[in-house]
């Protein structure tokens, strides 16, 4: 491909157009890995599989929040002992990783803290993000887009001339923040809690703003300026 470039009779402009909007965020999403640990395997597997069961029937008891759930990767890995002849082995351990999207932030903190009360459950984020098809992404880039043809005017008035006709729009980037997540890790019930059914205070989770940015290259030609010292 050709690079265009200017004349006298058509001189070249290239600006960069930007936009940054910060908007409220869409999509929580939040990692659950349900753990179990034995000495038998099948007893491993059976308590794995009723804590993944338990897990899944609360989070499905939020159906009007919870947009999305799936099931990430499953392991049943033995711990051999360190000392003594042959392969003994010490233990097993059970994983699953669970995935849930939350699209009502309201019922965010209260499920949170139910599943990090659960035994051997592990809960990491929440992540804040946009949809892909989030309409925030086009106004972003059609704000980009506004700001480079602002700046083309504004450079071709400064050389008293006008601009003619656009030779190149590129798309150089678009870009989303995404929030830190807040790991929960509940390996053993708290003694306080371990006699009691009184369930956890919810947490309070504000979701964080991302930013999302779009940035354009473009290139116009210009009415020939009459330069004067």
């Amino acid at each position: 491909m050709t690079t265009p470039r200017g004349t006298q009779d058509a001189p070249l402009l290239i600006v960069r157009g930007e936009a940054e909007l910060e908007v409220e965020p869409e999509i929580a999403r939040i990692s659950v890995t349900v753990s179990a640990r034995g000495r038998d395997r099948r007893t491993t597997l059976d308590d794995l599989t009723r804590r993944n069961a338990t897990t899944l029937d609360l989070i499905k008891a939020y159906p009007d929040a919870v947009e999305h759930l799936s099931t990430g990767a499953f392991s049943i890995t033995p711990e051999l002992t360190e000392h003594g002849r042959g392969e003994r082995v010490r233990a097993y351990h059970g994983r699953v990783h669970l995935t849930a999207e939350l699209t009502d932030f309201t019922l965010l903190g209260e499920l949170t803290t139910r599943l990090a009360d659960m035994e051997l459950t592990r809960v990491d984020g929440p992540w804040w993000l946009l949809r892909p098809d989030s309409p925030v992404h086009r106004q972003a880039r059609r704000q980009a887009v506004q700001d480079a043809v602002q700046r083309a005017h504004e450079y071709a008035h400064a050389l008293d001339t006008t601009i003619a006709a656009l030779i190149e729009l590129a798309d150089t980037g678009t870009e989303r923040t995404r929030s830190t997540r807040m790991p929960f890790e509940r390996g053993v019930r708290r003694a306080s809690m371990a006699n009691t059914d009184q369930a956890p205070e919810p947490l309070d989770l504000e979701p964080q703003k991302l930013r999302v940015t779009a940035e354009v290259s473009a290139q116009f030609t210009m009415a020939p300026p009459t330069l004067r010292n």
